[in-house]
């Protein structure tokens, strides 16, 4: 129980109970004035996802999860290649480019060689999951359930000839631009990736 000192300077007296509910009424009375003041909005993130490479299929769905995880209200907008993350078989075909790649351990002329997309994948690849990380699967699984809108442009769709049922089962389609730009208004973090 909580206690006083009293004027005297003497021993705490401990508080009685109607001073002890009327404490806890003013502390709940300064709590809802400091949420008021601070606003107790849910964050909103959108994220426009426009390439399709196994390396740039991770940053939207990463962040994407982790702001969800924290409550917050997300949007992916795939258009162009960013089209073929949520694309149920080229989800699973991803190549990491070695060709202008700053990071990539070797130079562009060796890099343009056939095959090397294919090699610099599968040693991409070998590190996720040796690492453990999550595959590309895996994140877009996350991602819906942690209720992320993953959101599938309809003029991409159009434009590449695809059919809304090559989609994984939870994503969006047929989203527009202008609802895109919509949700970018809106919110407190926009990123194109």
């Amino acid at each position: 129980m909580s206690t006083e000192t009293d004027e005297s300077g003497g021993e705490p007296e401990a508080l009685d109970e109607d001073a002890l509910r009327a404490r806890v009424e003013e502390l709940d009375d300064r709590l809802a004035e400091l949420e008021a003041a601070t606003g107790d909005e849910q964050k909103k993130m959108t994220i426009v996802a426009t390439k399709g490479s196994f390396d740039m299929a991770y940053p939207p769905l990463i962040l994407a999860s982790t702001a969800a995880a924290f409550g917050w209200e997300v949007v992916v907008f795939h258009t162009f290649w960013g089209l073929d993350i949520l694309h149920e078989e080229k989800s699973k075909n991803l190549k990491l480019s070695a060709v202008g790649n700053p990071n990539m351990p070797m130079p562009n002329a060796l890099a343009a060689l056939p095959g090397m997309d294919s090699m610099a994948t599968k040693m991409m690849q070998k590190r996720i999951d040796e690492n453990g990380t999550a595959t590309i699967e895996e994140l877009i699984e996350l991602s819906l359930e942690s209720g992320v809108d993953l959101q599938a442009c309809q003029m991409t769709i159009e434009l590449m000839e695809y059919d809304e049922d090559d989609f994984y089962d939870g994503v969006t389609t047929g989203v527009g631009a202008a609802t895109a730009l919509q949700h970018m208004a809106e919110s407190d973090v926009q990123l194109l990736v």
